[in-house]
């Protein structure tokens, strides 16, 4: 008797179809087919265990199981359920009328409990798709999907629970996702994140406009100043202002993680912006995501619609700088390995933060140790085709001490996340069906769409391009960010101090400035 259970695979933020094909003939021996790779492969002896400790036998007859397509690579242990449900069924010792219409994914143990697997939205939507009645799914990995309603999703903990639902002889409504977890449980039971205040931060009034701007309009960001002059702590305090993510970057952010094996373990989507700082040491492939058949998501892709910030920015080896490139210009990532190639989205805000030479004193007095040459080769590291694509460039001075000893207090993240949204608001607008939502990522169309520039400004800018030597990628990211100042501004039109004030902000692309 041939069975045949739908099943999934997830490649980059995807998922696609994977059927088990499960025959029990004569013959001996479990012959498992389909390009499987150790995991799955070891799926057959917990199986065979797991349906013995349940009291299922294990048919003396040849056991066929094909996870078809064939030509497809299968990794990972979600398998393992349907592996066991598909000897069940095939071997007569349960009827399960509604095997063929759930999608079922599931690690199992060897008491017959089901373990969480990695990518249940994408698996949710391919369920979707197959117009499938609904889809199985371990409850810890289906309560990433309680806010989609409009397919039956069911969390199990044990085969029994699976078997009941596919029997069709009771209803299973308590094993569905939504009855476990309400949205608006959730929410309340959410944890407050320890995010650190704009008005704690203690001067620095000029590097936070810069930030206030950069988030307005999701620019990348540098902070350059000494130890001890708030770089990390501004850096951690953009996640204050930045506005809720909308449905549509909610359910993307949240796919990537779901994906990664890193859902929200609340259950349910993601809406805060992810905050991703790696160590300035990691390699390449942490960063950029990487592995052999089964590609994971980097740094870079965990902190989409987010911020990646990366502390000690110029002690990062110059391989890894340079490969931050691409993803900031493209803002996706595409990984290629002999057997596969991914892509992933990686539309991220990049805030570096670094010391403007070894010493880390330069800028302050006579205080500085080091030569122009070993300041030149230091900030060097920040090369022509990083810098283009940092809007942002901000150095921090030494705060007075008087106003760390009296402690002034300053504006509040709440009133700078305020105009930030409204910002927002105004850009999500204007962008209404461009598939973007802040103007940083606007492409050359859209810029001469949506920026249009009166003849001051073409002058001002023309006369500044030509002072500062920029290229043409540093001279439309100035478009985008006067847009960005106009928008906090609430001016319709980009107006010249607009533009002015942007360019102020590419202090350095101006020649030898740390000699």
């Amino acid at each position: 008797m041939l069975i045949n259970i739908h099943c999934a695979k997830c490649i980059g933020i995807d998922a696609v179809p994977v059927t088990v094909e499960i025959d029990i003939t004569a013959g001996l021996g479990i012959h498992l087919v389909g390009l499987a790779d150790a995991a799955v492969k070891e799926s057959l002896l917990r199986t065979i265990t797991a349906l013995q400790s349940m009291g299922f036998r294990i048919p003396g007859k040849k056991i066929v199981i094909n996870l078809a397509p064939a030509d497809m690579h299968k990794k990972g242990s979600g398998y393992d359920v349907p592996i066991a449900l598909g000897i069940i069924a095939a071997s007569g010792q349960r009827e399960l009328p509604l095997l063929e219409r759930f999608l079922i994914m599931g690690e199992l143990g060897l008491d017959g409990g089901i373990r969480e697997v990695p990518g249940a939205l994408p698996i949710v939507e391919l369920a979707m798709k197959e117009s499938l009645l609904g889809c199985i799914l371990p409850v810890g990995s289906a309560l990433e999907a309680v806010e989609y309603d409009s397919v039956d999703v069911y969390g199990v903990e044990t085969l029994d629970d699976v078997l009941r639902i596919l029997s069709g002889d009771e209803i299973c409504d308590d094993l569905l996702v939504r009855n476990i977890i309400h949205k608006e449980e959730k929410e309340s039971s959410e944890p407050a994140q320890d995010i650190m205040d704009f008005s704690e931060i203690i001067g620095q009034e000029a590097a936070k406009r810069g930030l206030e701007i950069a988030a307005a309009g999701g620019h990348n960001a540098i902070l350059i100043g000494s130890p001890g002059s708030g770089k990390s702590s501004l850096a951690k305090a953009m996640a204050g202002i930045l506005p809720p993510m909308t449905l549509e970057e909610s359910i993307q952010t949240s796919k990537i993680y779901s994906v990664a094996g890193k859902g929200n373990p609340l259950g349910g989507l993601m809406w805060r912006r992810p905050f991703r700082a790696p160590h300035c040491s990691a390699s390449v492939a942490a960063l950029l995501g990487g592995g052999t058949d089964n590609i994971m998501p980097g740094e870079i892709s965990l902190s989409h619609n987010g911020i990646l910030f990366i502390d000690e920015f110029c002690e990062a080896p110059k391989k890894v700088l340079e490969a931050l490139r691409g993803p900031m210009e493209d803002r996706r990532v595409v990984i290629s390995r002999l057997k596969a190639k991914v892509e992933y989205p990686a539309d991220f805000m990049l805030i570096a933060a670094t010391n403007p030479c070894p010493c880390g004193y330069y800028g302050e007095d006579n205080r500085c140790t080091c030569t122009p040459s070993r300041r030149l080769a230091y900030i060097s590291k920040l090369s022509g085709p990083i810098l283009d694509r940092i809007d942002v460039q901000l150095f921090l001075r030494k705060i007075d001490p008087k106003r760390i000893v009296d402690r002034e207090k300053a504006e509040t993240s709440a009133a700078v996340a305020a105009r930030v949204v409204k910002a927002r608001e105004m850009q999500r607008k204007r962008l209404a069906g461009e598939g973007i939502y802040c103007n940083a990522s606007m492409n050359s169309r859209q810029i001469e769409k949506y920026c249009p520039l009166d003849d001051s400004c073409k002058a001002l800018l023309e006369k500044i391009i030509e002072r500062m030597g920029l290229s043409a990628r540093a001279c439309t990211r100035i478009v985008k960010l006067a847009r960005t100042i106009a928008d906090l501004a609430g001016t319709p039109d980009i107006l010249p101090e607009h533009i002015s004030e942007a360019a102020g902000y590419r202090f350095l692309d101006k020649q030898n400035i740390f000699e």
